[in-house]
């Protein structure tokens, strides 16, 4: 993510995105085993436990896919429809809680069967009426409706002309119920219906668009595996370019109120460039979709790394063109969206990599080089907030981001070019769609460097609050 302040009376543009491997997940529509029906079984637990965000995710299952199929109004702000959520049950459970803020549920059913529910504030309690068997595959399917709205800083948000759905580190539960924390990680899919000529752009490879009684359903699909928080729909007048690139579709929208011509269309318009530069450095693109979105709405001030299509706040783009934030969002597709937080103190992982990428690609440009850049911010920065241990308060601060992508340079440095572009390669590759610490990274480091221990220098540069020494 990048967040857009004011300092010195001039605009920077600050990277603001928004943490043990996740299980195997199941594959969607799989028929589910034989299940033994355990003697008595547990309720999951509320949280899946996250110190930063106690309250966020649900422990006792693993999701392996979410299916959604709804309806949005514009005129009503109405969102209504049907989740189908599969998963595989991690203990006995006599019930389970899906995360869902501000939406009704108005039935339930696991395996086909009803089920009672509940709502207790945000969180939608399921119980079966059979308790589930640890390791048993199920299919709970959630109907629902409301006027869906903010959630945080996230969260749905409506327009004259439609609606939209982003945010870190939360924002998913806004609009369907789900597990709402990066560490269980599933496949997506979408049916959108909405007034024929209206869009709905969302994650992933573009499906059938059926239009019936003046409504069109607009279809998405994800097939890799996808932290909550990445899903979005966007939905509005916007212009849709749709292609390939690489064999794969590359959909851009950008909205109608913006010119075709503009910096925001003109920067958008580099996407396959900069994808194709950034797969030199970090390998094959991660999905099997390109794009990107904008939005023209002053109350997104920030751009977001949704999976496979980032949005982009117009903001970005007052000034003129602006590749370097494309470079960031692009760079999190492999560091954040395909290698994804187990736990969100780690989110370093995600903006001092996508913090980097900028570097990088200013000095593919031409435009300075990333030794000049560690430079400038290495000399006269406040090294008091270490950017390993950040803070719930702290995940979109500075040292996440500046100090974050320092600690990549000075890793770099450390361990010399060809350690370092090989680890940024194969770091990405061995954690391919699935979740990973600080702790699995030193120890990539360390293999890349061929057995160098790395502990003082993660030491300094992550978790001392003084300035290291320049590498």
């Amino acid at each position: 993510m990048r967040r857009q302040v004011i300092a010195a009376a001039m605009v920077l543009l600050v990277a603001g995105c928004t943490s043990d491997k996740a299980p195997v997940k199941p594959t969607p529509g799989e028929p589910t085993p034989g299940k033994p029906t355990p003697a008595a079984g547990e309720p999951g637990a509320a949280g899946i436990g996250d110190p930063y965000f106690p309250t966020s995710g649900n422990g006792g299952y693993d999701v392996g896919g979410y299916d959604l199929k709804l309806r949005y109004d514009p005129k009503t702000g109405q969102l209504g429809g049907a989740a189908t959520i599969t998963a595989t049950a991690t203990q006995d459970l006599s019930s389970f809680n899906l995360d869902l803020s501000g939406l009704t549920a108005s039935a339930v059913t696991v395996d086909g069967a009803p089920a009672r529910h509940a709502a207790k504030g945000a969180e939608l309690v399921v119980t079966p009426g059979t308790a589930i068997a640890r390791t048993a595959r199920f299919t709970a399917v959630v109907e629902y409706a409301g006027t869906p709205g903010r959630l945080g800083d996230g969260g749905w948000l409506r327009t004259p002309d439609g609606g939209f759905v982003l945010g870190q580190p939360e924002s998913a539960s806004a609009w369907f119920p789900v597990n709402d924390h990066p560490a269980d990680k599933a496949t997506f899919r979408l049916a959108m219906t909405v007034p024929d000529g209206v869009e709905a752009i969302s994650n992933g490879v573009p499906g059938e668009r059926p239009s019936a009684g003046g409504w069109t359903t607009w279809t998405w699909s994800e097939a890799a595996p996808l932290a909550s928080y990445l899903s979005f729909v966007a939905i509005g007048q916007y212009r849709v370019e749709s292609g390939t690139h690489n064999g794969k579709p590359m959909v851009i929208a950008i909205p109608e109120t913006l010119p075709a011509d503009g910096p925001a269309a003109k920067s958008l318009g580099r996407t396959a460039e900069v994808a194709d530069f950034l797969a030199t450095q970090f390998g094959p693109y991660p999905f099997d979709a390109y794009g990107g979105v904008v939005l023209d709405d002053e109350r997104v001030r920030y751009a977001l790394e949704t999976q496979s299509r980032p949005v982009y706040g117009g903001t970005f783009f007052a000034g003129g063109q602006n590749s370097g934030v494309v470079a960031h969002e692009l760079a999190h597709q492999w560091f954040g969206d395909s290698v994804a937080l187990e736990r969100w103190e780690d989110i370093w992982l995600n903006e001092g990599f996508a913090t980097y990428a900028e570097w990088l690609w200013a000095e593919h440009q031409g435009q300075t080089t990333a030794q000049a850049l560690f430079d400038r911010r290495y000399d006269g920065f406040d090294w008091a907030e270490p950017p390993g241990r950040p803070g719930a308060e702290g995940i979109f601060g500075t040292p996440v981001y500046e100090r974050g992508g320092m600690t990549v340079h000075a890793l770099r440095r450390t361990i010399g070019d060809e350690a370092f572009f090989g680890l940024l390669k194969s770091w990405p590759a061995e954690h391919k769609d699935g979740n990973a610490t600080t702790a699995d990274f030193i120890a990539a480091a360390e293999k890349a460097a061929g057995g160098k221990d790395l502990a003082k220098f993660f030491q300094d540069w992550l978790y001392g609050t003084a300035q290291p020494p320049r590498p």
